[in-house]
């Protein structure tokens, strides 16, 4: 799967459920229990499917050049 013109970017509110990490396909996501998840931008394909599990609504897809 190749990247996308998007990366997924987690806002500060963020709940460190894992709910992003566990439906990741790439393992893109890493979550530091109790702050917050973060996503490395090398494995990260823009697909979304972390956006749409996110309890907390708090995972936008952005123009990767907006993230970096």
């Amino acid at each position: 799967m190749a990247q996308s013109l998007n990366i997924a970017v987690v806002g500060r509110e963020c709940i460190a459920c894992g709910c992003c990490a566990r439906v990741c396909p790439r393992e893109a996501i890493a979550v530091e229990w109790g702050i917050a998840a973060r996503v490395d931008a090398q494995k990260c394909v823009g697909c979304g499917k972390c956006a749409k599990v996110c309890p907390a609504a708090v995972i936008d897809l952005v123009k990767r050049e907006e993230a970096e």
